[in-house]
């Protein structure tokens, strides 16, 4: 069957695949806490997410914040995000979605904000690491949303960027996406409003993952 618009669908994992947007944000809270900084507030901690952990860490805590903080605000973050990462589930309908996604031949592809110790680690637990072609992380290449990671997928699996689409619950995915040439959709169940995902001009955005599912269907 010829393919509608694309023949790559490159996906965010946390907040997109994997429902992790809350644990992320309480683990940095509770990093801030633990040094006796600033706490930010769900917004801003939310606003992070997708971004490469250090950088993160850095743009949350502000320029207010002495920088020697940075390295140990991503330590006490890793402890906690460790303590909860076993309990994170992927969002209903992911794994039907991708398995759906996978039979009709399209490339699948990951780019993500985390670490790739992370990222391998969530792919195994969730029994996802055969399902997809390739995939980037923030600590291999620029985060997002410089379009490295797009690039170096595309350039992997020998695919076009015209004929890519990057799927994401923040702003930093569909900056990416604009910045490297492809579409992109979002997703509104994830990190950042909808109002901020809506001014980047996605091509669809989903209010959950069915309705995701049913949209790449008829018209990726």
């Amino acid at each position: 069957m010829a393919r509608k618009q694309f023949d790559l669908i490159v996906f965010d994992w946390d907040g997109t695949l994997m429902d992790s947007t809350a644990t992320i944000v309480k683990s940095i809270q509770a990093a801030a806490r633990d040094l006796g900084l600033p706490i930010p507030s769900r917004e801003a901690a939310a606003h992070v997410i997708g971004l490469g952990l250090a950088e993160a860490m850095q743009v949350v805590l502000g320029p207010e914040v002495d920088p020697k903080y940075h390295p140990r605000m991503v330590e006490r973050y890793r402890y906690h995000y460790l303590t909860k990462d076993h309990e994170l589930t992927l969002f209903d309908g992911v794994r039907e979605m991708l398995q759906d996604l996978s039979q009709q031949g399209y490339f699948l592809a990951v780019a993500t904000g985390k670490s790739r110790v992370g990222l391998n680690r969530a792919l195994n637990a969730a029994g996802l690491l055969a399902t997809f072609d390739a995939t980037r992380c923030a600590d291999e290449t620029f985060s997002k949303p410089h379009p490295a990671m797009l690039q170096e997928l595309t350039r992997e699996l020998g695919q076009d960027l015209k004929r890519t689409v990057m799927i994401g619950d923040t702003t930093h995915d569909l900056m990416m996406a604009q910045n490297a040439g492809a579409a992109g959709i979002a997703v509104e169940y994830g990190a950042h409003p909808l109002d901020q995902l809506a001014a980047c001009s996605p091509v669809f955005s989903a209010k959950n993952v069915p309705e995701l599912h049913q949209w790449l269907g008829e018209h990726a």
